[in-house]
């Protein structure tokens, strides 16, 4: 899924006819018309490709566009992102909003503490650092860096993650992503000198890391596919087993390697004793097979938790045998039960935590577990006694989402943040044996939370269905229809969408913008009823709820069509692709990012065929195939529709939903869409699905996202 498009020199979007770019004083006097000017866009050829699923024949004449290793579609990205950055070097306010952005992300953030071995670590940024630093400290003396991934790229592209210690903390393991890839490298090092201990373990995909007590870990991966690793198929994850001081050709196969074993994803994790480890067992990204093995007994084999994937289930603790598990089986809102290791299957498990009205996770610490729950997607926490007696609610600083309450079983405190779409997040440390809360380091970003408010609405779908909604805006903002207003969703794989501060959402406040959420059905919100209603033929339900948000939006003035942008990521992408082509005149701006566009292809790319649960596929059966092709983006692009002037974000590295997607709908837009809306992709090379993503590539790509959608809504200066 790959985007490149060749642009005439020239972005004639802001001068009418003419071919050279308007001068800064020109466009200071744009009038709201004139913001509608006609593009000239790269010329994408057409190629004859034509599929046949069901006797229905399907042209695909982007199909060359998903060749992302060919020099034909580097140059397309080149000249799509000549096009679109030429128009948007033209808006007056860019550097206006990037030094907002900045302004709002300069300031020192630092994570919660936590203790291996006889350091104490925590991450820290000083405000713009592309990438958080990993610093260490020996009881009450001077931090040092331990790890700065600053270093590891000329240009922060290289990013850090799943950093775990082995059981004395003398040894640690790490990934790094280059260029934002899935795909990456474990490194291994001794915690005192910092250094490598032996060769890097390389073509690491989708992958925990758990340490074996000093001898060595488990971690996950595929065989490297044939072809491109951006965009070649993935689809028999394994489990191998790590033993320090061999090479990675010797590493022991666990799991995944026969017919039998051939799932999509596959986790392996060991219990904090080293007695047992849990393989995790995926065909989709909802329900899992489990499976435990005895490690205190060399010739054990793996005994079967669970044989079949109708429930989402994992371990949660132990003690000794004793096995804590927190499932969703025959409880859609989840719950927590007990079951011996010698004898798990779940007519043995007896409930501990039982479900309620609320959707459960758990975290444990301080030899407790705490359950957290959403009511309406905001949090709620209480701690129980490992006997399922509650032993307090614990008393959060406000409405919004509480994370953390985790830690090892030896701590008195544990630390947890807190925040909201108007409270920058703090950091709280709390007693797990009086239950005291106390800041242990408040925000320091420069946002003054008392000029802004948010609120809970509840608006009903297209079918009756109430669905929750956050709407945050400055309090003096005067409901007149006409505030440019993002409205944000995702609607899917049982994700939910909780109140969080984000700088660059505070920018968007401080510009007088409103900043609206929808928890549409899809999402995890209201446990796995809320998401299967909103899975393969119901995935319209997402869509509809999303249309009904923006519908109330307008109805109670909070905005209107012309000053309304929609927003998603991924999943998201997919959402506002959908709405932006069934919905055309509801929406002024589009903003689909790293978005899944051609839904009767995505399973064809990467590990895309483990989203089945929520799309089902194109081949899965006639009816499938129907529902998919009405609303799949890319193939319901009509020829002479104005559709809302739209802005395509995507990564060149992005093998989670390859940039294909976005390539093949902005071709579909430019070659089709009438009227003079621009229809724009932005391209960031060197970067994938966004984990990792550098501060000033942030920067950058909000400045342009803010920029672009407010320029289309005519606004003139900021």
């Amino acid at each position: 899924m790959l985007k490149k498009v060749l642009a005439c020199a020239v972005i004639a979007a802001l001068s009418g006819c003419s071919d050279m770019p308007v001068n800064k004083s020109e466009k200071e006097v744009i009038t709201k018309n004139e913001t509608k000017q006609q593009l000239t866009y790269p010329e994408t050829k057409k190629g004859a490709v034509v599929d046949i699923y069901f006797d229905e024949k399907v042209a695909d004449p982007y199909r060359w566009l998903e060749d992302d290793m060919s020099d034909e579609t580097a140059h397309w990205v080149e000249t799509q992102n000549n096009t679109t950055f030429s128009y948007l070097d033209n808006i007056p306010y860019r550097d206006t909003l990037k030094a907002s952005l900045e302004k709002l992300m300069n300031y020192e953030k630092v994570t919660a503490p936590f203790t291996e071995g006889k350091y104490t670590y925590f991450y820290k940024n000083d405000g713009l650092q592309n990438q958080y630093v990993l610093f260490r400290k020996l009881g009450d003396g001077e931090a040092e860096v331990f790890l700065d991934p600053n270093t590891f790229s000329d240009d922060g592209t290289t990013s850090m993650s799943g950093l775990t210690f082995s059981e004395d903390g003398s040894l640690a393991a790490y990934q790094i992503s280059e260029g934002g890839s899935d795909w990456r490298k474990i490194i291994i090092i001794d915690t005192e000198t910092k250094q490598p201990i032996e060769e890097n373990l390389v073509d690491v995909k989708f992958s925990g890391i758990s340490w074996l007590a000093n001898e060595g870990f488990y971690y996950s991966s595929y065989d490297k596919p044939k072809g491109s690793e951006l965009s070649a198929k993935t689809d028999q994850h394994k489990v191998y087993f790590h033993k320090l001081g061999t090479a990675q050709s010797t590493d022991e196969l666990v799991y995944g390697g026969t017919d039998d074993e051939k799932h999509r994803y596959i986790g392996a994790s060991v219990t904090r004793d080293n007695r047992y480890l849990l393989i995790s067992a995926s065909v989709s990204t909802s329900g899992n097979k489990l499976f435990i093995k005895d490690l205190s007994k060399p010739e054990s084999k793996l005994t079967t938790i669970l044989e079949h994937t109708e429930s989402d289930t994992y371990l949660l603790d132990n003690d000794g045998s004793k096995l804590f598990l927190v499932t969703n089986l025959n409880a859609p809102n989840k719950k927590v039960v007990t079951v011996d290791a010698a004898n798990p299957t779940p007519d043995q498990w007896q409930d501990l935590i039982a479900q309620t009205d609320n959707v459960l996770s758990m975290s444990k610490g301080g030899d407790y577990f705490f359950a957290k729950y959403m009511v309406d997607a905001i949090s709620k926490v209480q701690q129980f006694d490992k006997s399922g007696e509650l032993v307090r609610e614990i008393s959060l600083p406000g409405v919004g989402t509480a994370r953390g309450f985790s830690g090892k079983k030896e701590s008195d405190t544990l630390y947890y943040s807190f925040a909201n779409y108007t409270t920058p997040g703090s950091t709280y440390s709390f007693n797990v044996k009086t239950g005291k809360s106390e800041v242990y380091r408040k925000s320091g970003a420069q946002f003054d939370s008392e000029q802004y408010t948010s609120e809970q609405v509840f608006y009903a779908s297209k079918d009756g269905t109430k669905v929750p909604m956050i709407i945050s805006y400055k309090k003096d903002t005067k409901l007149d229809g006409k505030n440019p207003t993002i409205l944000y969703g995702y609607g899917g794989f049982n994700a939910s969408m909780t109140p969080g501060f984000s700088p660059a959402i505070a920018a968007w406040l401080e510009q007088g913008g409103v900043y609206a959420v929808a928890n549409i059905r899809g999402g995890g919100e209201y446990g796995k009823e809320w998401h299967d209603a909103g899975t393969q033929l119901k995935k319209q339900n997402v869509f509809d709820d999303f249309i009904a948000a923006a519908e109330y939006l307008n109805e109670k003035k909070y905005t209107s069509s012309d000053y309304l942008a929609v927003r998603g990521g991924s999943n998201g992408g997919l959402l506002v692709g959908a709405v932006m082509t069934q919905r055309p005149e509801l929406f002024k701006v589009a903003l689909p990012a790293v978005g899944v566009l051609d839904m009767l292809r995505y399973h064809t790319f990467t590990a895309g065929a483990g989203w089945a649960y929520d799309y089902g596929t194109s081949e899965q059966s006639k009816e499938m195939f129907d529902y998919l092709k009405a609303y799949s983006p890319v193939h319901n692009v009509k020829q002479g529709v104005e559709y809302p002037a739209t802005l395509i974000t995507t990564g060149d590295h992005d093998d989670r939903v390859v940039p294909a997607h976005s390539y093949k709908f902005a071709a579909e837009l430019q070659a089709k869409g009438a009227g003079a809306n621009p229809y724009l992709i932005r391209i960031e090379t060197n970067a994938g699905h966004g984990a990792g993503t550098p501060t000033s590539k942030i920067i950058d790509q909000y400045a342009d996202i803010y920029g672009f959608t407010l320029f289309n809504m005519g606004i003139k200066s900021l």
